[in-house]
């Protein structure tokens, strides 16, 4: 209590004018205007926090769940088939951020089982050295990655297009390639009979609905390559990806492209980026209204104390003294709210994985179906410069909103406002 004794007049008469006054039905109805700025003002700093998290933690986790089975960089060679992968591998690994490397060969198909058919990315890897640029060997929900043999003609899919094909572990499916046999009834494309080993699930819907392993060997002699197609690459710090790519092309010798996961994945990165910023602007004018409704709140009580007012005034309070008052108390309104709305938007965004499956199992919904979101579950990243730039952006609107009723007490006549006293 002392502190607040010893504050200036100012902070004591802007402190009082926040709290609900007794005196009157009207002043009772300011106290709820402000109240209710508060709440607009701590709703929408929840709502910005709680969708900012969503959507970075859905761009992290559909990121993180892409280069499972993706390679942070890939090298190929202009000529299509990179004979001597070892030697590029070497040369690679001069670079420390170059934590591992395997070939690959990748290409379009076609797979049949009874009558159902179904297009394919197959990628033929070695599965000693596949584990060292992927995930897949962990993600496996039937058989091992070593399954699959040289010579053998066998295949690992994908969890949901092996539901597709309604194929288990031992099932036959067969593959049609592009590259076809020259006969004398024209190009026919080429067949092979391939024995199902293993079904991985990656998390990400567009990979495990679409994509399977062979050997490479196999998948030379299935597309009539005599090398692999290219160089998968594992750095240390994914983010670098972009700048390892760019020193990775000083550093390789011979014909060789050199792409990164962000390049292969760029329209969708930036269409979430754009969302964001929408997302940001969108929510951030929620908070503009909430905030601006200050204005009326303060207007109504400059309006009601134009008597203490000119009373202050002719204490000898300054012009200058009557505006900061008013604007303490729209500073505080706004620093409460704010500070609210801080405090629920991260519990909301520290809590959504357990949120979010209460209420889908409620209402009996599913908020991200996988066929069109890629991911089932609602994942929130909070981040602490995100919180503070809102929390900074809030209390900034809510300065903004004092000035003007401040400034217009401060132009308070004390003998007109005290003449019908």
């Amino acid at each position: 209590m002392s502190i607040i004794k010893n504050l200036p007049f100012e902070w004591l008469v802007g402190l009082r004018y926040t709290r609900a006054g007794k005196r009157s039905g009207r002043n009772s109805f300011i106290s709820f205007i402000s109240l209710i700025s508060m709440a607009g003002i701590a709703l929408g700093v929840a709502a910005l926090i709680v969708v900012l998290s969503v959507m970075n933690g859905f761009q992290k986790d559909v990121r993180d769940r892409m280069l499972s089975v993706l390679a942070h960089i890939e090298v190929f060679d202009a000529q299509g088939a990179m004979n001597n992968w070892q030697a590029t591998a070497k040369e690679a690994f001069t670079d420390k951020e170059v934590k591992g490397a395997a070939p690959y060969v990748e290409a379009q198909v076609m797979l049949t089982r009874e009558d159902t058919l179904r297009g394919a990315m197959i990628r033929g890897v070695l599965p000693d050295e596949e584990p060292k640029v992927s995930d897949v060997a962990r993600q496996m929900r039937a058989g091992k990655l070593s399954d699959l043999k040289a010579g053998e003609f066998n295949i690992i899919l994908g969890i949901e297009l092996a539901r597709a094909m309604h194929a288990r572990v031992g099932d036959k499916v067969a593959m049609l390639a592009p590259q076809g046999q020259v006969t004398p009834a024209g190009v026919i494309p080429r067949l092979k009979q391939f024995t199902v080993v293993g079904i991985f699930e990656a998390g990400h819907y567009e990979f495990d609905s679409s994509l399977a392993f062979i050997h490479l060997n196999d998948a030379e002699k299935m597309f009539q390559i005599e090398a692999p197609s290219g160089l998968r690459l594992k750095i240390e710090d994914m983010q670098r990806a972009p700048q390892v790519a760019f020193d990775l092309s000083k550093i390789l010798s011979g014909d060789v492209l050199i792409r990164d996961w962000s390049q292969q994945n760029s329209n969708w990165f930036a269409a979430v980026q754009t969302e964001k910023r929408m997302m940001f602007i969108i929510l951030t004018l929620i908070i503009a209204v909430a905030a601006f409704n200050l204005v009326s709140t303060l207007v109504m009580t400059v309006t009601d104390k134009q008597a203490d007012i000119a009373i202050l005034r002719t204490l000898g309070a300054s012009p200058r003294s009557i505006m900061k008052i008013f604007m303490i108390q729209g500073a505080l309104v706004g620093l409460v709210g704010t500070a609210a709305g801080i405090g629920f938007g991260v519990l909301v965004a520290l809590n959504v994985d357990v949120i979010v499956p209460f209420i889908e199992h409620l209402l009996g919904v599913q908020f991200l179906p996988k066929s069109i979101y890629l991911i089932s579950e609602l994942p929130s990243d909070l981040r602490l410069p995100d919180v503070l730039k809102i929390g900074g952006i809030a209390v900034v609107l809510a300065f903004v909103a004092t000035l003007y009723p401040s400034w217009s007490a401060s132009r308070v006549n004390p003998a007109e406002a005290l003449r019908y006293e």
